[in-house]
C-alpha cells in the first residue's frame, strides 16, 4: 500500500475497501504494539524501583556513598533501563568500547541499519538543559516537600578526543575526580528523556522523585514540549525508524548495527557539524532507454511483429517493442514480475501480457494477474485477475470471432483453471478446471465463437463455452500415437484445427457430423490426417497471410514452409549455436521472425538466412565493467559468456566463450585489456579488442568477487572468497602481472573494494559488514587506527559500508540487500543494485539514515551490478536470474518546473518512447547474414565501427509518434504533470521513497501502470 493516496469515493469497488481494511488493521497492529511496548516500559521502571527499595532498606551508608559516587547501587536502574532505550554516550567522559558495546546490545534485536549522531558538545547542553528543567517541574509538583530538591551539578567534561578512549578494565572503579560516569540517554516510548548525573539524593527523595517522575502525565509532556526545541527532537520510541533506534554518535565517529554488530564509521574532519549534515533526492532522474536481452529459454509463441514495424516481445518484467530498422526501443513498464506470456488483439494495437507471483521487499505477494495495453501509447486499459490467479498466467490468447470482446487464460496453478473474461469489463464470464497436467497453449477458434482449445502434457480439449458455462470434450488419439506433449495448435482456413507435438507429427483435427447423444456434450473432433514434419518436437506452429503454414522443430533446428494442403516448399536450418527453435512469428514481406532457447531473436528468409536482431545473456549475470574512455561496457556471467557491449549503437561488439563462469570483471586504465575473474579462483586477461589471451592466474581455490585495478593501472587487487585480497603489479599496459602481495585479516569473503588515488591506501568490505584499511605500500598491512583514514578520498566508491554512503541501507536489512553500489565519475550521484529489482539513485554522498532515493522497476529478480559509463551519461545495471541488461540514460530534472496540477491529456503523459528516433542514431541493416567470427560462440548484430560516435551535445527537435502526438526530449523536463487516477486493480507502488508526484513522474518507475481508469479503447475503423 506504500504510495497509496487516493481517496475514497462513492464508486470504489470492493477490491479497495478491502485495501484500505488491510491499511487500517496494519496501522491498528502497530498502534497495539506501540501500547504494548509501552507497557513493558512500565513494567521495568516498576521493578526497577521495587529493587531499588529493596537495596535501600538493606543498605549501609557506606553504600548509600557510593551510589552518589556512581556506585554499584546504580547497576540495577541502568540495567532495567538498556531494556528498553538506546544509549548515546555523549554526556559526561566518554563510555570505554566496553561500556558501549555492551550497552547498545538492547537495540541490536531488530538486525538492522540506522544512523543519529550529535556532536558532544551538542549532547551535553542538551542533558544539561533537560535536567534542570526537570527539577523545575518537580519543585513545581512538591510545594509541601519539606526538604527541597538541589539541582544536579554535573562536572565538566573533557572535550572529545579525536582518538578513540582507551577501553577500561572490568570492575575497574570510575574515578570521580576525571568527571562522571556515562550518563546513559534513555529515549522512552512516551518521548521522555533521562540521564544520571554524579550527584544522588537520598534514598527515599530519590525513590519519590522516580515515582513521580514516572507516573506525572505533566511531566511528560513539558518534557516532550521541551525536546521540540532542539535541532535534534526526543522522538517516541514507536515513532523512531528502526535505523535511528540502532545508531549513536560518539565523538568522531557514528556507530551503526548490522544483525547485531557494530560497525564504526569515522567522521571526516571537513565536518564539521554533523548535526547540519543532509540528504536530499538527487537531481537527476534515469530513463529506461535500452533493454539488452530476450526471454526465449522458458516460454513459447512471445515475438510477433506489429502493423507498426516493430517486434514485440518480453524480458524480465518489460515488454519491449523494438523497431530494428530505426534501432528503437520502447517499453511497457507495467509490470511488477515476470512476463511470461504474450497474445496480440486482432487489431493489432492492443496486447495482453501475463505475469507470475511475486512477492515486494517486504514479504507481501504481488497477485499474478493479466495487463490489457495500448501499443501506441503504452497506456494500460485493463488489468484483469487480480486476486482470481494463484501462480501466475501461463498462456492467454484473444478470441477473434467477436472482433477480440474476449479473453481466455490459463492460470499456472495445480488445476491449471481455465478462466473467460470480458476484459473491457473486467468480468469474468466463466471459470473451470482444466486438467492436472501441464498446459501449454489455449487458443479461441476463429469462426466458431463458442469454441476453445486447450493443449498440453498428453492431451487436447475442445471446450464449448455457452454463457457462464463450459463443457469438456477430450481428444481422442484412436490407433494414432499419443504423444508425451500436444506442444502447440493454430487453425486452418477449413476451421480445422492442427497440432503439433512432441514426436515430430502434425495431426489435423475435424469436427464429426455425427450428432452426439442428446446430454453428451458438444460434437466431438476426429484426427482426420497425420503428416510427419520434424525430427523431434514441432514447437511452433505459425499462420502465414497467405494461408501458408510455417513450422519449427525442436531437435532438427528447422523451419519449415508447408502450401495449403500440408506439403513441405521449402525448409531452412537454425544454426546450433542459437539453440532450438522457440516462437516464429511472420515478418515483412518474406521475411520471419525467430526467438530461440539461448535467447536470440533472428530475422531471416529462406534465401538470405538469418541476422540476429535481438541478443542476450543465457543465466545469470554478475560481472560487470564500463570502458575507461569508451561507450563500451563488459559483461559475464554463469553462461560462461564475456560481452562487450556498444552502448551508443546498443550491440554486440564481441562476444568469447570461457571455460568456467565468469563472476567479475575490470578493464585496465588504459582499455587495452580486461581482467575476469572466475568461480574457481582462476582469472583471465583478455585483449579488449581481439579478444586474445594475455594472461591466466590462479588465486585459492574458491569464487573471485572482484577485480580492481588502480588509478594508474600499475597494480591490480583480487578479491576472493577465501578471504584474502590479492596483489598484482601491472607492466606494459595491462600485459604483464608479478604477485606483489596478499592483504590478510577479514575474517570473511572480500565483497567490495575501492583504491586511494595515489595507490596507497585501499578500503575492503566483507561477508560480516567489515571496513578495513590497508597500507600497500609497506607490505599490505592492515591499519589498526581506521580512523587515520577518515579523510582519504577515494578514487572509486563502489563500497557499500563506508560514512559517505551508510544512508542507502534499508530499514530491516539483513546486510545483504545491497549487491552492488557505485558513484558516478562527478561524484554527484550514487547508483545502487540491491535483492528487491531495483535501481536506486541516491545524491552522494549519502551520510543521514533513511536517505530518499529514487527508485526504478524494470527487472524481475535481484539486481546483481550497476556501473555508469565513463562521462556519467548512462548507467547500467544486470539482472540475475533473469538475465537482462538495462541500460538507463541519466536525466537532469528541475523540480520547479513541474506543477502539482496537470493539464496534459491521459495518452500525453503517458507516452514513453525511451529512446529518441534520431537519425544519427539509425543503423543500415544489411540482408546478408553475418558470418560468425572463429572464436565467437555467437554472430553479433551489425555495429559499424569499433569507434563510438561521440555523444551528441543537442538533442534534436521532438518528432511525432505513432499517434501523433509529440514526445518530449529526455533531457527536457515535462511542463506538466499526470495525474491519473488510481484504480482499485493497479498493485500499489509499493517500492516509492518519495511523494506520489515523483512515483507518476514518466520518466520513473511507474511511467505507464497507473492509469486503468481509462475508458476501453475504440481501435480506429
Amino acid at each position: 500500500m506504500d504510495g497509496f493516496t487516493g481517496s475514497l469515493d462513492d464508486s470504489m469497488s470492493g477490491a479497495s475497501v478491502s485495501d484500505v481494511q488491510e491499511r487500517l488493521v496494519s496501522l491498528e497492529l502497530r498502534v497495539q504494539q506501540q501500547e504494548d511496548e509501552l507497557t513493558v516500559m512500565k513494567a521495568a521502571l516498576a521493578d526497577v524501583l521495587r529493587r531499588l527499595a529493596s537495596s535501600e532498606e538493606s543498605a549501609t551508608p557506606t553504600s548509600s556513598t557510593k551510589k552518589q559516587h556512581g556506585g554499584k547501587g546504580t547497576v540495577p536502574l541502568r540495567e532495567a533501563y538498556s531494556m528498553s532505550c538506546i544509549t548515546n554516550g555523549a554526556s559526561g567522559r566518554k563510555p570505554s568500547h566496553r561500556e558501549r558495546d555492551s550497552a547498545s546490545l538492547s537495540v541490536t534485536r531488530k538486525d538492522t541499519v540506522s544512523s543519529a549522531a550529535k556532536s558532544g558538545a551538542e549532547r551535553r547542553k542538551e542533558v544539561s538543559s533537560q535536567r534542570s528543567q526537570m527539577e523545575e517541574i518537580q519543585e513545581r509538583e512538591e510545594p509541601l516537600s519539606t526538604a527541597p530538591v538541589p539541582s544536579p551539578s554535573p562536572s565538566p567534561s573533557p572535550s572529545p578526543s579525536p582518538n578513540p578512549p582507551h577501553s577500561q578494565r572490568p570492575g575497574q572503579p570510575a574515578d570521580s575526580s576525571k568527571g562522571p560516569p556515562p550518563a546513559k540517554s534513555v529515549k522512552r516510548g512516551s518521548g521522555m528523556e533521562r540521564s544520571h548525573s554524579s550527584t544522588w539524593e537520598s534514598g527515599e527523595e530519590s525513590r519519590n522523585k522516580l515515582v513521580k517522575a514516572a507516573s506525572t502525565s505533566k511531566l511528560l509532556t513539558k518534557m516532550m514540549k521541551n525536546s521540540d526545541r532542539h535541532k535534534d527532537p526526543v522522538v517516541s520510541q514507536a515513532k523512531m525508524s528502526t535505523r535511528e533506534k540502532n545508531s549513536q554518535a560518539e565523538g568522531n565517529h557514528i556507530k551503526m548495527f548490522m544483525r547485531g554488530r557494530p560497525i564504526t564509521m569515522f567522521i571526516p574532519s571537513d565536518v564539521e557539524n554533523y548535526e547540519e549534515v543532509r540528504t536530499e533526492l538527487p537531481t537527476e532522474r534515469l530513463k529506461l532507454e535500452w533493454v539488452y536481452g530476450y526471454r526465449g529459454r522458458d516460454c513459447r509463441a512471445n515475438v510477433w511483429l506489429l502493423p507498426t514495424g516493430e517486434m514485440v516481445y518480453f524480458i524480465a518484467s518489460v515488454v519491449v517493442l523494438f523497431n530494428y530498422e530505426e534501432r528503437t526501443q520502447r517499453h511497457y513498464l507495467g509490470h511488477t514480475d515476470c512476463v511470461k506470456c504474450l497474445a496480440i488483439h486482432p487489431d493489432k494495437i492492443r496486447i495482453a501480457t501475463g505475469q507470475i507471483a511475486g512477492v515486494d521487499k517486504d514479504g507481501r505477494p504481488l497477485q499474478p494477474h493479466v495487463r490489457v495495453w495500448d501499443s501506441v501509447s503504452l497506456s494500460t486499459l485493463q488489468v484483469i485477475g487480480l486476486g482470481t490467479f494463484e501462480r501466475g498466467v501461463g498462456s492467454l490468447a484473444f478470441s477473434k470471432a467477436d472482433s477480440g470482446q474476449h479473453l481466455s487464460v490459463i492460470d499456472d496453478c495445480n488445476d491449471h483453471m481455465l478462466t473467460v473474461w470480458d476484459w473491457q469489463k473486467k468480468a469474468k464470464i466463466a471459470e473451470i478446471k482444466t486438467t492436472n497436467e501441464v498446459v501449454l497453449a489455449v487458443e479461441f477458434h476463429p469462426t466458431d465463437p463458442n469454441t476453445i482449445v486447450t493443449c498440453g502434457k498428453s492431451h487436447i480439449f475442445f471446450w464449448t463455452w455457452s454463457g457462464s458455462s463450459l463443457a469438456r470434450k477430450q481428444g481422442i488419439f484412436g490407433k494414432y500415437e499419443k504423444p508425451k506433449f500436444v506442444q502447440c495448435l493454430a487453425f486452418l482456413s477449413t476451421g480445422d484445427i492442427l497440432t503439433g507435438d512432441s514426436g515430430g507429427i502434425m495431426l489435423v483435427w475435424t469436427r464429426t457430423s455425427v450428432e452426439p447423444a442428446p446430454g453428451k456434450g458438444p460434437k466431438a473432433y476426429q484426427i482426420s490426417r497425420q503428416v510427419r514434419a520434424h525430427e523431434g518436437s514441432v514447437f511452433t506452429l505459425c499462420q502465414m497471410r497467405s494461408g501458408t503454414l510455417l513450422t519449427g522443430g525442436g531437435k532438427d533446428h528447422k523451419i519449415i514452409l508447408w502450401d495449403h494442403d500440408l506439403r513441405p516448399e521449402r525448409e531452412i536450418e537454425v544454426p546450433d549455436q542459437y539453440g532450438t527453435i522457440r516462437a516464429v512469428a511472420e515478418g515483412k514481406g518474406e521475411e520471419f521472425l525467430v526467438g530461440t532457447s539461448r535467447n536470440f531473436i533472428l530475422r531471416g528468409t529462406f534465401n538470405d538466412g538469418f541476422q540476429v536482431e535481438v541478443q542476450g545473456h543465457t543465466d545469470e549475470l554478475w560481472g560487470l565493467a564500463s570502458h575507461p574512455f569508451r561507450d563500451l561496457f563488459l559483461t559475464c556471467g554463469q553462461d560462461r559468456q564475456v560481452c562487450l557491449w556498444n552502448s551508443v549503437d546498443h550491440c554486440l561488439e564481441w562476444s568469447r566463450l570461457l571455460e568456467e563462469h565468469g563472476h567479475c570483471a575490470d578493464f585496465h586504465p588504459s582499455g587495452a585489456v580486461v581482467a575476469i575473474g572466475t568461480h574457481s579462483g582462476k582469472w583471465y586477461v583478455l585483449d579488449a579488442d581481439t579478444t586474445d589471451l594475455v594472461a591466466i592466474h590462479t588465486d585459492g581455490n574458491e569464487q573471485l568477487s572482484l577485480m580492481r585495478f588502480s588509478v594508474d593501472g600499475t597494480l591490480l587487487a583480487v578479491g576472493s572468497h577465501d578471504n584474502f585480497i590479492y596483489l598484482y603489479t601491472v607492466a606494459e599496459k595491462g600485459r604483464k602481472y608479478t604477485r606483489y602481495g596478499k592483504c590478510t585479516g577479514h575474517s570473511s569473503y572480500i565483497t567490495h573494494l575501492d583504491w586511494s588515488p595515489d595507490n596507497s591506501f585501499i578500503m575492503s568490505n566483507s561477508g560480516d559488514y567489515e571496513i578495513l584499511y590497508w597500507d600497500i605500500p609497506n607490505g599490505c598491512k592492515l591499519i589498526r587506527n581506521r580512523s587515520e583514514c577518515k579523510d582519504i578520498d577515494w578514487a572509486t566508491y563502489t563500497c557499500v559500508l563506508g560514512y559517505h554512503v551508510f544512508g542507502v541501507w534499508p530499514e530491516g536489512s539483513d546486510g545483504t540487500d545491497i549487491n552492488a553500489l557505485v558513484r558516478s565519475h562527478n561524484r554527484k550521484v550514487i547508483a545502487l543494485a540491491d535483492d528487491f529489482c531495483k535501481v536506486h539513485l541516491f545524491a552522494y554522498p549519502c551520510s543521514r539514515a533513511k536517505a530518499p532515493s529514487h527508485k526504478y522497476s524494470a527487472h524481475s529478480s535481484h539486481v546483481t551490478n550497476v556501473s555508469f559509463l565513463y562521462s556519467d551519461s548512462h548507467l547500467v545495471s544486470t539482472g540475475g536470474k533473469d538475465t537482462s541488461i538495462m541500460q538507463w540514460r541519466l536525466v537532469e530534472k528541475t523540480p520547479s518546473l513541474v506543477p502539482s496540477d496537470s493539464s496534459l491529456s491521459l495518452g500525453e503523459g503517458l507516452l514513453h518512447n525511451s529512446t529518441p528516433r534520431r537519425m544519427d542514431s539509425i543503423l543500415t541493416i544489411s540482408s546478408t547474414p553475418t558470418e560468425p567470427p572463429t572464436p565467437l560462440p555467437a554472430p553479433p548484430a551489425p555495429c559499424g565501427s569499433n569507434t563510438p560516435p561521440p555523444t551528441p551535445t543537442e538533442e534534436p527537435a521532438p518528432l511525432p509518434t505513432a499517434n501523433g502526438t509529440q514526445e518530449s526530449s529526455p533531457e527536457t523536463p515535462p511542463l506538466t504533470e499526470l495525474t491519473p487516477p488510481h484504480s482499485e486493480s493497479t498493485p500499489p507502488p509499493s517500492d516509492s521513497t518519495v511523494s506520489l508526484k515523483d512515483s507518476l513522474d514518466p520518466s520513473d518507475d511507474t511511467a505507464t501502470p497507473s492509469d486503468e481508469g481509462m475508458p476501453p479503447f475504440t481501435p480506429p475503423s
